[in-house]
């Protein structure tokens, strides 16, 4: 059995949870001895759908190794989070199938990565070649959808490929939306240069998610007739932010949420395998990025140019109450509650019988993250401690 008292995230009122297997027993009303503003919040813990990898690590990689993903997994309870989705970006077929056979692996071997990796996020390599939109997926590997490719790597995975993002301007694009929205799995669109008629086709078609809106885009586009825009308009897609910080600016953000609404929006950190580094050039074959001393990833050698993000998922739900004025709970929803209903699996909520995948934080005053003080997986104390209160 397990115990704590904090605020409820959804009120502020003082609670105390009681935990026992996997599950929350009850969750009760506490008094606090002094005043409830030193209590820390307790919130359902975080779920990201878009992780390249973390400290050097990345999850597209044709070397990766089991214990690279354990690797890269493991860090992620000490931001609060305790699901996401591996994403393996634009590669060869022989990449991708070595990226899905490692993640495999470690999820056969490793109890704890068989929870948290809820599904494997496909990103690419059916995108668009254009400079911009293409973003850093190397131009080399962009092709064609191809459903028979697809099915290789779904066997390859074990089934994990829970999520794709594709250009639905691609050659086969609907058609294989069509297939895989049969078979479970979910379509984003992402790093496209469609028409809005492409947009509308794909949609209707099945996809249900618009990937990182706003970014992986031209950097001039149609006043009016545009990609951006008509996802945006679609009641039928949520949209994925990228609220690092560096990503969107707050205006946008603000319009984005004005638009889709906290419930049809899910907020992903996108960390690059570069997350978790210090500040300094690294290289990997997509060529050489640098980690400034603001946190910002950029192509080595500039400013501007944005190569990922370094920033994770706690990060983006503190920003996201500063740029757009949101609630604490519809930030932290933004980032648990939307991303596991989006991909069908368990909404985490504080209430009895619920999924204990809890995490206990605090808000600084000052600073562009949460403060985790204990992150708490399927009922096990995974990150920090729970304090006596």
């Amino acid at each position: 059995m397990l115990k704590l008292r904090a605020r409820s995230y959804e009120n502020g009122e003082p609670v105390q949870v009681t935990i026992v297997g996997d599950r929350i027993r009850s969750v009760e009303p506490a008094w606090p001895d002094g005043t409830v503003g030193d209590w820390p919040y307790v919130a359902p813990a975080l779920f990201d759908l878009q992780i390249n990898g973390h400290g050097g690590i990345w999850f597209s990689n044709d070397a990766l190794t089991s214990d690279d993903v354990v690797a890269a997994l493991r860090p992620h309870y000490r931001y609060g989070v305790t699901r996401l989705c591996p994403t393996l970006i634009t590669n060869s077929y022989e990449g991708l199938a070595a990226g899905f056979a490692a993640i495999r692996a470690a999820c056969e071997t490793h109890p704890f990565a068989d929870k948290m990796v809820c599904g494997c996020h496909l990103e690419g390599p059916y995108i668009s070649s254009e400079d911009g939109p293409r973003g850093a997926h190397p131009r080399e590997h962009v092709r064609a959808a191809d459903w028979s490719e697809f099915q290789k790597l779904q066997q390859i995975s074990g089934n994990r490929i829970k999520l794709v993002t594709i250009g639905p301007e691609v050659d086969g694009a609907l058609e294989f939306i069509r297939r895989a929205v049969d078979s479970g799995v979910v379509i984003a669109i992402g790093h496209t240069a469609a028409t809005p008629e492409q947009v509308r086709a794909a949609v209707d078609a099945g996809a249900r998610l618009s990937t990182h809106l706003g970014n992986g885009a031209h950097a001039m586009i149609h006043r009016h007739r545009n990609y951006i825009f008509e996802q945006l308009a679609d009641n039928r897609l949520t949209a994925s932010l990228i609220v690092d910080g560096h990503h969107l600016p707050a205006s946008l953000v603000q319009t984005f949420l004005k638009v889709k609404s906290p419930k049809r929006t899910i907020l992903t950190c996108d960390a690059a395998g570069w997350a978790g580094c210090p500040p300094g050039v690294y290289e990997s074959k997509l060529g050489r990025s640098e980690i400034l001393e603001n946190g910002k990833l950029v192509v080595a050698g500039q400013r501007e140019l944005l190569a990922g993000s370094a920033q994770e998922t706690d990060t983006c739900v503190a920003n996201v109450i500063e740029f757009a004025g949101v609630s604490l709970k519809d930030a932290v929803d933004m980032a648990s509650k939307n991303p596991a209903r989006m991909l069908g699996y368990e909404v985490v909520r504080l209430r009895r019988g619920s999924l204990a995948d809890l995490m206990v934080f605090r808000i600084p005053p000052e600073g562009k993250r949460l403060e985790i003080e204990a992150t708490i997986a399927g009922g096990e104390l995974a990150y920090g401690k729970i304090v006596s209160r």
